[in-house]
């Protein structure tokens, strides 16, 4: 991976993981993410007008299909991870989100696309994972929790962490397709299916106008901040594939892990503190071994 792919990646997992906190203190539904996809709509528009011109014009049939299938995905995925974040704490959902969608886009990568991935990048791999699931909890995971009520938060968080994880998988394998091997833009791969995000999520809005005014009232700060940083982060990973293997993208944007880890547990109180540290560690270890692998 060059070192350019490596800066991108750490920049992007600093935004990432800020942003994921904002999200998560809103305590938004599909009509927070109707929000921050409608803003970005605006807010984006002279980049998005500027880049596209004279470009979105030539896409054929395979361009918009791809922008079409990672609006749907990035739906999906949002709706299901502002879903985990009302149900079950940040520190199981993002980690398992995390750590369970590298595993699934790199086995993708290398099984359908024919990336290649060396022994220290495979022990990457193996430590991003190792350190997501410490930071999940570790091995109180498996025996989950004594009280019931904790261990059914935590079966929620683990099931849409998981699920969360599939869909981010999935996203990343179309856009890296788009970007790496379609050569789009980045930024039209993201914007234009911004507006298919729009379109999909605003019957959420429009069933309940009152109570959707209201929750804007509430919200629109933090779907102003989430709409202004999320595009920069995930922009910057597709500029990211254009330099180096899906494969080992995919696995070292895990490194937003160290920063939620680090800010996350201090500023929603948490706890878990220890494991949190070491499985952040882990993760840097595996980021640096894909870097040199």
């Amino acid at each position: 991976m060059s070192p350019t792919a490596f800066a991108l990646i750490v920049l992007a997992g600093l935004i990432h993981a800020g942003w994921n906190i904002v999200a998560k203190k809103a305590g938004g539904d599909a009509r927070f993410a109707f929000f921050t996809a409608f803003i970005m709509m605006g807010l984006w528009a002279p980049l998005g007008w500027w880049l596209g011109r004279g470009v979105v014009s030539t896409w054929g049939r395979v361009e918009w299909t791809l922008v079409m299938a990672s609006g749907v995905l990035h739906v999906f995925y949002y709706v299901t991870l502002l879903r985990g974040y009302r149900k079950a704490d940040l520190t199981v959902v993002y980690p398992l989100a995390r750590g369970s969608a590298p595993l699934l886009s790199s086995l993708v990568a290398i099984v359908f696309l024919g990336e290649q991935i060396s022994a220290l990048g495979v022990a990457g791999i193996a430590g991003v994972v190792g350190g997501v699931f410490l930071i999940a909890g570790g091995p109180g995971l498996l025996r989950a929790a004594r009280d019931p009520a904790a261990r059914r938060r935590v079966h929620k968080g683990m099931f849409y962490g998981v699920l969360t994880g599939a869909f981010i998988a999935a996203y990343t394998v179309v856009d890296g397709y788009a970007v790496r091997w379609v050569l789009m833009s980045p930024i039209l791969v993201d914007y234009m299916g911004n507006f298919v995000r729009v379109v999909l999520l605003a019957p959420s809005v429009l069933r309940d106008r009152a109570t959707a005014w209201q929750l804007w009232q509430r919200q629109w700060r933090q779907a102003l901040m989430v709409a202004a940083v999320s595009p920069v982060a995930y922009v910057l990973v597709l500029y990211a594939m254009q330099e180096a293997p899906l494969s080992h993208v995919a696995p070292a944007r895990e490194v937003s892990m160290l920063f939620a880890a680090l800010l996350g547990g201090h500023l929603l109180g948490e706890g878990e503190r220890g494991s949190r540290v070491l499985g952040a560690l882990c993760i840097a270890g595996g980021v640096v071994a894909l870097g040199l692998g």
